[in-house]
């Protein structure tokens, strides 16, 4: 006998829905295995067993995020099998600043209402999210929550956990002056600064949004603003194999000014040569709708830099074939100096 409750249904949770979406999501789950996995989904918990091969001191890394104010663009767009990416992208690309493997990863998503097709469509998209990132996807939960979200409305956050082996986590300790700082671009605003975007383009209220814009090749602007984070797990685990990076910064809220110095340690200064910067054109446009200041731009924006990695200066060179080799159009951006500021625009 099936489970089900009618009197939990007409309190607005409707189980059997609940069902259907697992039902739906299981295709796109089973995308993601890798070796480790233990368990399928339905039970009480994700089970995932680590393969400690060759690791003297393995130490797991954990990452959690959500996908914030950026969820408006997939509502308004009625497309939601691209921001479970975001969810993952976020998570990841923390962990593998510490230069640890992303292992498994678990999503959780509240709505006002389960509409299975919309679940299983966001889980789509975290389950591509995780092939990118060579992460398996082990579990995770939807909940409905009618009366504290209008039906339409979902948030979605989640988590990922690493491991690397202690003698190999990337701590900073021997970066020096003279090292090199390598962007690898962005895909465009990724995950953060949406409030404001939102407000320099009125979200709410501007019916141009899904326009096609010159300024953007063609492409609207919520069109654009919904393009996935990029995933940079694959391309740092080939460089972490053959050159030792000293600093890995994820360009998330913040922007350069929050996050760059996180890599740096102190007494030493990132030195970023702002002609350098390959400036998308969405942030140009971002600034110039909003008139907003370069230093509030760089300050909350990833500006078309989603990562930047720091090398010594002998080993940019094959930093940069490694990296473009691995899909990544790397590129210098600037250099490491003795300075207490941590990091400069010049």
């Amino acid at each position: 006998m099936k489970s089900f409750s009618e009197s939990y249904k007409e309190a607005g949770v409707d189980i059997t829905a609940g069902y259907e979406s697992v039902e739906l999501m299981k295709k796109h789950i089973a995308r993601t295995n890798i070796p480790g996995v233990c368990s399928g989904i339905g039970g009480f918990g994700g089970l995932f067993q680590l393969d400690l091969t060759g690791m003297e001191e393995p130490v797991l890394v954990s990452g959690t995020d959500g996908v914030g104010t950026k969820l408006r663009f997939a509502m308004l767009l009625d497309k939601h099998d691209t921001i479970g990416i975001d969810c993952v992208a976020m998570c990841v690309n923390d962990v593998i600043c510490s230069g640890a493997k992303p292992l498994f990863f678990l999503d959780y998503i509240a709505c006002g209402k389960n509409y299975p097709e919309k679940i299983a469509a966001i889980v789509a998209g975290v389950a591509e999210g995780c092939v990118q990132a060579g992460s398996a996807l082990i579990g995770g939960e939807t909940a409905e929550h009618p009366g504290m979200m209008p039906e339409h409305d979902y948030d979605l956050a989640g988590f990922s956990v690493g491991v690397v082996d202690k003698k190999k986590i990337i701590d900073n300790t021997t970066m020096k002056a003279g090292d090199v700082m390598i962007a690898l671009p962005s895909t465009g605003v990724h995950s953060n600064g949406f409030s404001l975007v939102r407000k320099v383009f009125d979200v709410e209220n501007n019916p141009n949004l899904t326009v096609p814009c010159d300024a953007l090749g063609g492409k609207s602007i919520a069109e654009t603003l919904l393009t996935p984070t990029r995933i940079y797990v694959k391309s740092i685990l080939a460089l972490l194999e053959q050159v030792q990076v000293k600093g890995i910064s994820h360009i998330t809220g913040g922007g350069f000014y929050e996050n760059i110095p996180r890599a740096i340690p102190d007494g030493l200064c990132a030195k970023i040569e702002k002609s350098a910067v390959r400036v998308l054109p969405i942030f140009d446009l971002i600034a110039k709708t909003g008139n907003i200041p370069e230093r509030d731009m760089y300050n909350t924006f990833n500006m078309g830099v989603g990562m930047s990695v720091v090398v010594s200066a002998a080993d940019v060179d094959k930093a940069l074939e490694i990296l473009q080799a691995n899909g990544e159009d790397a590129y210098v951006i600037g250099e490491i100096i003795e300075n207490e500021d941590k990091v400069i625009l010049c």
